[in-house]
């Protein structure tokens, strides 16, 4: 895939693996939903949660961007992210919509706001740097095996063409 078909894939997707660094242990790993905002990638988080205190910490993150049909396939995002404290309710209702697939009526916009404050949602921005990408490889049958072949896959700058 060329830099336009990776972005096309992110803007056209809305699951990932975000993937941050812990203080302590191995990486962490959370799947989420996310919308996009111009370039960057917006994903709600609360305060107080592994995510908004590991932005803070270290901005570095990356997503997994997965397609959600059979064979699986993926990008791999990797960015800069930071924590907004404003907008968290709004982002909540995208994501909300987006999970559901159809706009939310007026009533469970206005109950996703309060949620929103109760929980003390934010906003995790991320704004993309590069994008890793390995052609999939699947099996269907037995004699798929001997056109099975692995190679490397390789990492081009998120506003590559």
């Amino acid at each position: 895939m060329n830099g336009a078909e990776r972005r096309d894939f992110v803007r056209n997707h809305r699951t990932a693996v975000f993937g941050y660094g812990r203080k302590a242990h191995g990486p962490s790993m959370s799947c989420v939903y996310y919308v996009m905002d111009g370039d960057d990638i917006l994903v709600s988080t609360m305060i107080g949660r592994g995510k908004e205190k590991a932005v803070r910490r270290n901005g570095k993150v990356s997503l997994c961007v997965l397609d959600e049909k059979w064979p699986p396939t993926y990008i791999l995002v990797y960015g800069d992210a930071k924590i907004e404290e404003r907008g968290g309710d709004e982002l909540l209702i995208k994501i909300v919509e987006l999970m559901a697939e159809k706009e939310m009526p007026e009533k469970e916009r206005a109950d996703l706001r309060v949620l929103a404050r109760k929980e003390k949602r934010v906003v995790v921005r991320i704004k993309p740097e590069t994008t890793f990408e390995t052609p999939p490889r699947h099996v269907y049958q037995p004699e798929d095996v001997k056109a099975l072949t692995h190679w490397y896959g390789n990492t081009l700058p998120w506003n590559a063409e």
